[in-house]
């Protein structure tokens, strides 16, 4: 793939209806209806694999790793394998659709983008990449505050795009910051909480990224070495846009994302309280969701604030080593408030978990790091593909265990891992009355 057009993705059929559902081909794939430039991509992780080999060392190492010994990634990716599917059959799965309601929208899947920074470092225009794709896919994308083009060009992209904020100290400061939002249409505003102080980021410091990037001879080697990237992504934004800054974290534009003494304001948010969210609730009219939430009792409480609705996360394993899996703790949140919106981030790659997720009480899911390294790949069309696999999974996996929405999952349609103890199982069922 060259960093230019590529050609459309094909066309998921697992969307409000599935096509070919009345003889059991629901989300069924060939090679040969996958574009010549995907076929080496099947899955979500060989996206990757594929980026590893075109992100200079320090990039893909910012974009894939975690902090200090990344046990806060693989424990959120493996919490998945302690459920499995109990599935029913003679379900009647014709018409399975991924079509899914959130905060008062329709999207077509249960899956959005998660808020990403340095896209468009990645990948050429990397934030418009994802914004198009996700527009052209009704799923939602939130925009980085950390993103490197300006807010008010994304969200001409894409209208329909939630916008992620890190809350600058100062109430002038915060005020501006709405207003912006507020002008550029954004609706729907996420608050980030899970990082009051710096993360311990021990790989960036070994494979030589900064934030900004110090220019030095082994980032110009480690560049050179990439072609593909050096002439599609990097020198094409110096040559058509100039060298990137950080456009979003406040009102105003801020630093270049290449500098060899300017160094990049992390500090602020170590006073961040509740009573500084209250605020923003009061100042902004739009939906609010607050992203980061771990332990019941701060759900309960950003509820009880004025949040919208909850992103059960980690921060990817970016922020804190060694701590719960947010899909562990998706359960008791979800006991403690029935009714509010909860969306599980962190871990995600496959369809099947996908629907663990929304079986154990999310409403809906986010993935990042994968379509970042579609766009990293293939621009707009890349990221549409990933994400017609992922909707294809999904699909797939919903007319599998024998459902056909994933309003109909519950935590029925999983057992535990390993030996399964008696009294599990309810009653026998009442045979329907054509069987009789």
């Amino acid at each position: 793939m060259n960093s230019g057009a590529q050609p459309a993705p094909p066309q998921a059929s697992t969307g409000s209806t599935a096509a070919g559902d009345g003889d059991g081909r629901i989300g069924r794939r060939s090679v040969a209806a996958i574009p010549r430039h995907f076929r080496h991509l099947l899955a979500l992780d060989d996206f990757e694999r594929a980026a590893r080999r075109r992100l200079p060392r320090p990039l893909f190492g910012y974009v894939s790793g975690g902090v200090e010994e990344e046990r806060s990634m693989r424990t959120a990716a493996t919490a998945y394998d302690d459920h499995v599917f109990l599935p029913r059959y003679f379900a009647g799965v014709a018409g399975v659709s991924t079509a899914t309601s959130l905060l008062g929208e329709e999207w077509d899947a249960p899956f959005g983008i998660a808020p990403m920074g340095l896209c468009a470092l990645m990948g050429y225009r990397g934030d418009l990449a994802l914004a198009s794709a996700a527009r052209d896919a009704r799923i939602p994308m939130i925009v980085s505050g950390s993103s490197l083009i300006p807010l008010e060009e994304i969200m001409a992209e894409n209208p329909r795009a939630w916008f992620q904020a890190y809350i600058p100290t100062g109430a002038d400061r915060l005020r501006a910051l709405l207003d912006r939002a507020r002008a550029a249409g954004v609706e729907t505003l996420v608050v980030t909480v899970d990082s009051p102080v710096g993360s311990n980021r021990e790989n960036n410091m070994r494979s030589g990224f900064s934030s900004p990037l110090r220019p030095s001879l082994r980032l110009a080697w480690d560049g050179a070495v990439r072609p593909r990237w050096l002439f599609g992504t990097f020198l094409r934004t110096l040559w058509r846009h100039g060298i990137p800054h950080f456009e979003n974290l406040y009102a105003e534009r801020g630093i270049p994302i290449i500098s060899r003494s300017v160094q990049r304001e992390f500090g602020g948010r170590a006073h961040f309280a509740w009573e500084h969210f209250s605020e923003i609730r009061r100042l902004w009219p739009g939906r609010l969701v607050v992203k980061g939430i771990l332990h019941p009792n701060d759900a309960r409480r950003a509820v009880a604030s004025g949040a919208d609705a909850l992103v059960i996360s980690n921060h990817g394993g970016r922020q804190l080593d060694g701590t719960v899996a947010p899909l562990h703790v998706l359960p008791h949140i979800r006991a403690a408030l029935p009714d509010v919106p909860l969306i599980l981030d962190s871990g995600i790659r496959r369809g099947t978990q996908v629907v663990k997720a929304l079986a154990l009480g999310a409403d809906f899911v986010l993935l990042g790091r994968p379509f970042n390294y579609a766009a990293t790949l293939g621009q707009a069309p890349c990221v549409s593909y990933a994400i017609s696999i992922l909707r294809g999974e999904v699909a797939r996996t919903l007319a599998q265990i024998g459902l056909r929405r994933t309003d109909e999952l519950s935590p029925d349609n999983l057992v535990p891992r390993g030996p399964i103890a008696p009294g599990t199982f309810a009653e026998p069922e009442a045979p329907d009355a054509q069987c009789e």
